[in-house]
């Protein structure tokens, strides 16, 4: 009988894989609520196996810093920032909703509108990146190969990561959670052949020699791997945890999110800090071609599995990215399927990669500049929803989720005020060099004598710590009690509620 179940169970779940996933913003029911936290490991791991974890050692010698800076710096700010991930993943089995309908229970329902906003082009512009490097390193991969490496290469590679990426976006949780379980099998394998293959490229006497760096450029190295792995996935960190049972240990959520999202690129970064120390030529090489330049230290036979493991890797994180910027456009207000989401960000995704990949003259430059000025307003969401989560005692009414005249409200001032007073706060510690127009970022190094934007602590990054930071401090001051009164009342009726 046992057995009987369980073959049953697994034909469910391939028929699911293939059928577009009819859930939006809505609550997934009790009936649907399988498995255990150690199932997360799977979708964090697959999207964060990256090769594009190598480049992050040569951005991370970048901000002028030793070995050991870059190692430390790297692993806590990895560590730290997928913790934080951790911590959100426990609001989406409380309350099995995605994490911008989640949301609403700290800022209102109208009032998250402005979250969900900023999340929406904080996950279409990392979509797009990984879909621009996937298409750049085929083309580059493929150019040495000696099949081409133009413009009609970087268009057919374009189109088949696309198809890739959209077409999963649109089909849905379960077919992305079968995706990333093969992706990570894969991506895993070859990423360790790779590193054998390239590993007498490394020399620790040259590694050593590289000079220690400030304090201020420490501090610069770890905010910047912290915006580029865990603060760049946080607004989606229930989406899966949704899924679970409400009993399934919180514990246990937070642990294997953070153990399934760090470990991959913990390994991935140490391996590329040692290897771009190795080499200034590759560690100024991969500036401009992040995966491609990877190929060069390759021996020509494994440049097609190179091929395979650079674009799964990337497909997989683009995949989560499309699904969530779904639900977050929804969250927004947008008023469509969620698979129809999913093809809006698709198109903007198609359109941002073309720029990037046949128009753009630089790649790390914007890319540095997209997350620092991105992730100051998403650490200030992020300090507002870990102490709402943190004070909270019972789990989300799910009718009132969806209710302006519910007991979360609708537009509540005090959130509202400290998102946008944290993210001010935050710009004004920061600088951005890379787009003429957000040149007024970092208008209080200055006045508060750190030094101006030429100064030391220009390029600290001060500003995403200061509005985590800021914005948590506040909302256990103000929130307390609102999130207690809210408590105070019954149950919601769900008759007549609709997302």
């Amino acid at each position: 009988m046992a057995s009987t179940q369980g073959k049953h169970q697994q034909s469910t779940t391939a028929g699911r894989a293939l059928t577009v996933e009819t859930h939006g913003l809505d609550v997934i029911g009790d009936e649907e609520r399988k498995g255990s936290p150690r199932q997360l490991f799977w979708p964090w791991f697959g999207a964060n196996v990256s090769i594009l974890g190598l480049s992050y050692g040569s951005f991370a010698l970048g901000f002028g810093i030793s070995f050991w800076q870059a190692l430390i710096a790297s692993v806590v700010g990895i560590v730290f920032s997928f913790l934080l991930c951790g911590f959100v993943a426990v609001a989406g089995k409380r309350g099995s909703a995605p994490t911008m309908v989640l949301s609403r229970a700290a800022f209102g329902i109208g009032g998250n509108r402005l979250p969900s906003a900023i999340s929406w082009i904080l996950t279409v512009g990392w979509e797009t990146v990984l879909t621009a490097l996937a298409t750049l390193a085929t083309a580059t991969v493929l150019g040495r190969l000696g099949w081409g490496g133009g413009t009609s290469t970087k268009v057919i590679a374009l189109i088949v990561v696309t198809v890739l990426i959209i077409g999963a976006g649109v089909m849905g949780f379960h077919l992305i959670m079968r995706l990333q379980t093969i992706i990570t099998v894969i991506t895993g394998v070859l990423t360790v052949v790779y590193i054998v293959l390239v590993f007498d490229h490394i020399h620790w006497g040259t590694v050593s020699a590289v000079p220690s760096g400030s304090s201020q450029e420490f501090i610069g190295a770890l905010v910047f791997m912290a915006t580029g792995f865990g603060l760049g996935w946080v607004n989606a960190a229930a989406d899966y945890s949704r899924y679970l049972p409400r009993r399934a240990s919180g514990r246990g959520v937070v642990g294997w999110t953070t153990f399934g999202a760090s470990v991959a690129p913990i390994i991935l970064v140490v391996f590329g800090l040692l290897l771009a120390g190795s080499s200034p030529g590759l560690n100024t090489a991969i500036a401009g071609d992040p995966i491609g330049a990877l190929a060069a230290v390759l021996p020509t036979w494994f440049l097609i599995p190179f091929v395979a493991v650079a674009v799964l890797g990337l497909v997989g994180g683009a995949v989560l990215d499309i699904y969530s910027s779904g639900l977050a456009l929804l969250a927004a207000g947008l008023k469509v399927p969620r698979y129809a989401a999913a093809l809006v960000d698709g198109v903007i995704m198609i359109i941002g990669t073309v720029y990037i990949v046949f128009i753009a003259d630089d790649f790390l430059g914007p890319f540095q500049g997209f997350l620092i000025t991105l992730g100051v307003p998403i650490a200030a969401w992020c300090g507002i929803m870990l102490a709402d989560i943190l004070v909270r005692r019972r789990d989300y009414d799910e009718t009132d989720l969806f209710r302006p005249s519910g007991r979360y409200g609708n537009i509540p001032a005090a959130p509202i005020a400290i998102i946008l007073v944290s993210t001010a706060l935050g710009w004004g510690l920061v600088i951005n060099t890379y787009a003429g127009w957000l040149k007024w970022q970092g208008y209080l190094l200055g006045p508060l004598g750190l030094g101006g934007k030429d100064g030391a602590w220009a390029y600290a990054n001060l500003g995403v710590l200061a509005a985590l930071v800021v914005a948590f401090v506040a909302t256990l001051l103000v929130n307390r009690s609102r999130v207690r009164a809210q408590e105070s009342f019954s149950p919601a009726p769900a008759e007549g509620v609709a997302p």
